[in-house]
């Protein structure tokens, strides 16, 4: 087993995660199987328990485990299925260890940090290297592990984020454990292009050294030393600049790679192999003859695509955590993954749920006013998952102009939730209906507390990870997406259901319960078959899409938005009949078409940053 770490330095926030997954995707390129590891320093045991607005989205994995959101991105990148495992967290190596005092299993020894600890770290990864995770037997060829945290260091103090200490101490025991040609340190570091007065440099700009030296030599204090470093800067670095780092950090200057400012992210693969950093990470592992030139025709196309794309589908996201675009991660993935499919320009307008209340109106009509302006341009709706009654009366207003304007709607999770709710307020005429989640005493509970969950303990005790969803509609659209499946399985997170007692009123009122469970009790997936694209789905379908197989419920509301969904169904039967599908599937959705919207020859009418800014800065 060989083994990649990447590590962070000078300041968070430089795309590790995407770099991580980027090494791991040209690796896998060059014929090598690939499986990853993040490495979270924090003490919680998993990601369940934290607000979106600390770390971004919970993502969660086929085996129920909540994660970081940089697992996937390797999901997403590699195009394989991680384990609960693959997310190490200080609160599990320190549960583990103290499970085994507990034991007894270190005969009396005083445990600490180092060896116990560490060794447990150590292990850890040894352990979960080994597990498959691309559907083939045996263990992978690389694992990529990426440490959260940063490397700092001036002239004050040595350091990084004080949790990181026990890991890295054990990376660099792991490091001489493995032996030269097994390990590899990539360093993700910051050099920065600032204004100086007085230098005689083009435009006065200059790209400074400073804080990858200081980095780099913080890092090698602390047991570690990088084979290669990448270095993000808004510009290409200088050569003069590579040799000045070359010199300082004892990195040759070959193994120094640029990770410039690019219009999305799916070129920085490109950016990779481009400057040869596959050579650089094959020399050090010893992996030169068995690696072959890194395949990547599929990838170039799509890349390049999505900068081309230049008609626009307007997509409103009416969430409650709409200030950290991190929050619905997956879910803008999700989006983008089907607008090129589609060969449109994903334009996402965030409508924070609050707003569309009557109580913002009174209190600021011109948010009121902005917001609904927002929701009533765009081309579909979107209502993610969440927890809290915050929002939500602006949710069900938004559900219902998507309802009664015939406007493609999509409801995930939380989102089919209040699409039942509202149906029974302004259909059935239960003006009371609600969840007990926000009205413990309602007396129309169309949504309720599952009876299996936790009112006591809130970490994994959700229903969570990969479950199978039966059709009970042969001729719905949801089935016409997946391919006319009888079932399909798909991720889950959430701790209310709609009540089955309220079903066959809802239906006989023109709901649709299109999917459930094995056992018919749970409902699983809602549409109204006389609007051009209503639905909504109790799991969350983002969570396996892939930029080369689309989400197929998202596929269909970028196609109902788009005028396409007719055509999109109609190609979907006849791949089915003869058998000719071109591509990958995400649980029965058609490949990624490879068609433009524009002319190849030219850019698109403004740059695909213009998907970061209405995404509050989140990349593609």
């Amino acid at each position: 087993m060989k083994y990649v770490l990447v590590t962070g330095g000078v300041v968070s926030g430089l795309g590790k995660g995407v770099t991580a997954s980027s090494i791991g995707l040209i690796l896998k390129s060059c014929g090598l199987r690939v499986t990853s590891i993040k490495i979270d320093p924090y003490l919680n045991t998993d990601a369940g328990t934290m607000s979106p607005f600390e770390h971004g989205e919970v993502f969660v994995l086929d085996d129920g485990g909540e994660v970081d959101l940089d697992l996937g991105n390797y999901e997403r990148f590699l195009d394989i299925k991680l384990t609960r495992d693959n997310n190490i967290t200080t609160g599990k190596i320190y549960q583990s260890v103290i499970d085994k005092e507990r034991r007894g299993d270190y005969l009396g020894k005083t445990v600490q940090v180092v060896p116990h600890i560490t060794d447990a770290i150590q292990e850890w990864v040894e352990r979960v290297a080994k597990i498959p995770v691309d559907g083939k037997e045996g263990p992978a060829d690389v694992c990529v592990i990426e440490l959260g945290g940063t490397i700092v260091k001036n002239n004050f103090h040595d350091a990084g984020d004080i949790e990181s200490m026990p890991f890295i101490e054990a990376l660099g025991q792991f490091s001489y454990r493995v032996g030269a040609g097994n390990f590899c340190l990539i360093h993700v570091s910051l050099v920065p292009v600032v204004n100086v007065v007085g230098e005689q440099v083009v435009d006065n700009l200059i790209q400074k050294t400073k804080p990858t030296q200081h980095s780099v030599r913080g890092l090698r204090g602390l047991g570690l030393s990088p084979d290669v470093l990448a270095c993000r800067s808004t510009t290409p670095l200088d050569e003069n600049v590579k040799e000045k780092l070359s010199q300082f950090c004892h990195v040759p200057a070959e193994n120094i790679i640029t990770l410039y400012d690019i219009s999305n992210i799916w070129h920085i693969p490109l950016l990779l192999r481009d400057q040869k950093a596959h050579k650089a990470i094959l020399k050090v592992l010893k992996l030169q003859s068995v690696a072959g030139e890194p395949c990547l025709e599929e990838w170039v196309s799509r890349a390049e695509r999505c900068d081309m794309l230049h008609d626009p589908v307007r997509i409103a996201m009416v969430g409650k955590y709409t200030g950290l675009s991190d929050s619905y991660l997956s879910v803008i993935k999700a989006l983008l993954h089907a607008s090129v499919a589609q060969g449109k320009k994903l334009i996402v307008d965030w409508v924070p749920a609050c707003d569309l209340e009557p109580e913002t109106e009174k209190e600021n009509p011109d948010v009121h006013s902005a917001a609904w302006n927002l929701l009533k341009a765009a081309d579909g709706v979107l209502v993610p998952g969440g927890f809290g009654d915050r929002g939500v009366e602006g949710k069900i207003l938004a559900t219902k102009y998507a309802r009664e304007n015939r406007i493609p709607f999509l409801g995930i999770c939380l989102g089919m939730q209040i699409a039942v709710i509202e149906f029974a307020r302004s259909v059935l005429g239960l003006k009371d209906a609600n969840s007990t989640e926000f009205d413990p005493n309602t007396k129309n509970p169309c949504v309720i507390f599952m009876p299996e969950g936790s009112k006591t303990h809130m970490g994994g005790t959700m229903r969570l990870g990969s479950r199978r969803t039966y059709f009970q509609v042969k001729d719905c659209k949801s089935a016409k997406l997946y391919g006319n499946r009888s079932f399909i399985d798909e991720r889950h997170r959430h701790r209310y259901e709609v009540n089955p007692n309220m079903v066959k009123n809802l239906e006989n009122s023109g709901l649709s319960f299109a999917g459930k469970d094995a056992s018919g009790q749970r409902m699983e997936i809602v549409e109204l078959p006389n609007h051009p694209y209503f639905v909504g789905v109790q799991f969350h379908p983002e969570f396996k899409s892939r930029p080369a197989k689309p989400s197929a419920l998202f596929l269909g509301l970028i196609a109902a938005a788009c005028g396409q969904l007719d055509s999109v169904l109609k190609e979907d039967r006849l791949s089915q009949k003869t058998g000719s599908r071109k591509g990958g599937m995400s649980n029965g959705t058609i490949m990624v078409k490879k068609h433009q919207n524009g002319s190849p020859s030219k850019p698109a009418n403004g740059s695909f940053d213009d998907v970061y800014r209405s995404c509050n800065g989140v990349q593609v």
